[in-house]
């Protein structure tokens, strides 16, 4: 029996998927408890209507990820700290510092946890840090850390 799973059922596939079960679990199971419709072309025209234009959605999505990540491949983020003896800082800079001073310059809102930043920043100086968009995208920033005066 062929049909259209209305919601993920673990073993079998996810929701939106076309798949071939035995007609003992489709009968049975599968279709009392609206987990799947029955195959009909019809259905099977709205689902590939809904595949395509989820494939739409993240072709657009996808781009413009490729933007920000041009947007910010180079960008320069100046933070600014108060400084102890040797340079070194009361406190730390985080990745939520960055992303405040990314917001600053671009206006866009990076989650902290894109930021690959492998420990918190303790000195003053200039640190390269990549952004995690997707697999693909890293795009790197230059963080410079100076001292805050007054």
């Amino acid at each position: 029996m062929r049909v259209v799973l209305l919601q993920d059922v673990s073993g079998v596939g996810k929701a939106g998927e076309v798949k071939e079960v035995a007609d003992g679990y489709g009968r049975n199971f599968l279709l009392p408890k609206r987990l799947a419709e029955f195959a009909s072309p019809s259905l099977l025209k709205r689902v590939e209507e809904q595949h395509q234009a989820q494939a739409r959605r993240q072709l657009l999505a996808d781009a413009e990820l490729v933007s920000l990540a041009q947007t910010l491949e180079g960008l320069e983020v100046a933070v600014k700290a108060m400084v102890g003896a040797q340079n070194r800082l009361f406190g730390a800079i985080t990745s939520s510092d960055i992303a405040e001073g990314i917001h600053r310059l671009t206006g866009q809102d990076i989650d902290k946890r894109k930021i690959e930043l492998e420990e918190p920043i303790h000195f003053l100086g200039e640190y390269e840090v990549l952004v995690r968009l997707s697999k693909e995208l890293l795009p790197k920033i230059k963080v410079i850390v100076e001292e805050e005066k007054g």
